[in-house]
């Protein structure tokens, strides 16, 4: 004991040392750091322009997928399948018979009668019934709303305008034809088909640019006839208006202040009925390539018609000129 110099409790010091250390350790330089820029409003989630925006996705997607006469809540590429998401609108796309290859129904999804309804229909056509997670339905979605179902269509496939206007010359009976400009609601789009297949028109061209398209709306507002009637989509409208009027086919645009009146219209030759939309109108040049401009007599304060309904009144008449 006498030996050992360092006494009982002392601290032995040592190359390393213990306990803490003089200074932050870098927190308070991180601390002072930049955090980057401050996310948009929308983006944070407390905040109202976020609750807002927030608030305006879920109305907008009752609109879409909660009801039957809404918009169909989906998402589509410009040239290929689209996904019908929510439960009614899925339901009514099967009931309409709109073609589809799967049907998706997420794991867990709590059962309806829409449910096993779709899923009845789906089996009964034939389609493809697919259980996946729900967070592969979130994936396929934009905005996740999809109520556990999501049914995919193929895009719909387009005829050629002069195979078009050929097939219907063929048809051994004078060519009636629709060509819609400046229309771009898929349902006016679906009413005017089912109008042309009921009236015995042969088919319809639409504009491959600022134009619907056949979706799954519009074929199930055709009722069906988008599967019978033939649709050709043009690459420019006007030029294939001129090429068919160069083999004898008149062509007849609508307005309201056309100089020809409907009951002084003779709709017993080939026809191409040129439909504008309700606030635009015929374009400037598909105006020009018209050989008459058809106005519809009204005895009411209307001083328009819908553009789907004007197309059924003028296929409506002409029909009956052909019949007697």
């Amino acid at each position: 004991m006498a030996g050992n110099s360092q006494r009982r409790g002392a601290v032995r010091k040592s190359g390393t040392k213990k306990g803490q250390v003089a200074g932050s350790g870098g927190k308070r330089r991180r601390g002072l750091e930049g955090r980057g820029a401050t996310p948009p409003a929308t983006e944070r989630k407390y905040h109202p322009a976020a609750k807002r925006a927030a608030a305006a996705a879920k109305a907008a997607a009752k609109s879409g997928g909660g009801s039957g006469g809404g918009r169909v809540a989906g998402r589509r590429n410009a040239d290929g399948p689209e996904l019908v998401l929510g439960r009614n609108p899925v339901v009514e796309c099967l009931r309409a018979g709109v073609p589809a290859t799967a049907l998706y129904v997420a794991v867990g999804t709590e059962n309806d009668e829409r449910l096993t309804a779709s899923v009845k229909l789906a089996a009964d056509a034939g389609i493809s019934i697919l259980e996946v997670p729900r967070t592969d339905l979130d994936r396929m979605s934009s905005n996740g709303l999809h109520q556990g179902m999501a049914l995919q269509v193929p895009p719909y496939r387009y005829v050629h305008p002069d195979d078009l206007l050929e097939s219907a010359r063929g048809s051994g009976e004078p060519a009636l034809l629709v060509a819609l400009d400046n229309i771009s609601d898929p349902r006016n789009l679906g009413a005017v088909i089912r109008s042309v297949a009921a009236f015995g028109g042969h088919g319809v061209v639409i504009p491959q640019r600022r134009s619907a398209s056949v979706t799954a709306v519009a074929w199930r507002t055709s009722a069906g006839a988008a599967a019978r009637l033939p649709v050709a989509r043009a690459t420019n409208l006007t030029r294939t208006l001129k090429d068919w009027a160069s083999t004898g086919v008149q062509i007849v645009g609508l307005d309201a202040g056309g100089d020809t009146v409907l009951d002084e219209f003779d709709g017993t030759a080939p026809t191409v009925v040129v439909v504008g939309s309700e606030g635009k109108g015929l374009s400037r040049l598909v105006r020009e390539t018209c050989d008459e401009i058809l106005s519809i007599p009204m005895s009411g304060p209307v001083e328009s018609l819908n553009a789907s309904v004007a197309a059924g009144v003028v296929l409506a008449d002409i029909a009956r000129q052909r019949r007697s």
